[in-house]
């Protein structure tokens, strides 16, 4: 049990998310931990941001890949650009389709990933890891609570489909 509260302790200082659980029965206690990934929360235009302290790492949905296509050209905004939330901040064009990228919270633009407008195809491929968009350091993080969490996401993608 020393060597899993330890191991909880180095995760949450690495800024990993840690919940535990405690059971206690017949005076034995039992701590059952379980880490997983920093919560991502999405816009109702299909844009996510994944907060790691002040910094909101953004990009697009799953959901919002597959509609576009085949990514071939990306425009994103320039570091120092200061964005409100729902802000037209860049573009993803597709071999089918044209779509506007906003920006799902408030704050100014720390970095762009410029290795997507080299090759806008990583969005296809991996949207969650590789093909994010650009970072924000977030003036609002209040704003967070307006946006899905990723079962609100889902539920929101259902009832837009009927």
């Amino acid at each position: 049990m020393v060597f899993l509260t330890r191991f909880a302790r180095l995760l949450q200082q690495n800024g990993a998310a840690v919940n535990t659980l405690k059971y206690t029965k017949n005076l034995r206690q039992l701590h059952a931990t379980s880490v997983f990934q920093k919560e991502r929360r999405y816009s109702e235009k299909h844009e996510w941001v994944e907060v790691d302290g002040q910094t909101g790492v953004i990009g697009i949905s799953q959901y919002a890949q597959e509609a576009l296509g085949d990514v071939v050209f990306a425009q994103l905004p320039d570091p120092g650009t200061t964005l409100k939330q729902n802000d037209e901040c860049g573009a993803l064009e597709s071999v089918k389709a044209a779509s506007e990228v906003y920006s799902p919270v408030s704050g100014q633009v720390t970095e762009k990933n410029a290795a997507v407008e080299e090759s806008p195809a990583l969005v296809n491929t991996n949207c969650y890891d590789k093909g994010w968009l650009f970072k924000v350091n977030l003036s609002n993080p209040a704003e967070l609570k307006n946006l899905m969490n990723e079962e609100q996401y889902k539920e929101f993608l259902l009832a837009a489909e009927h």
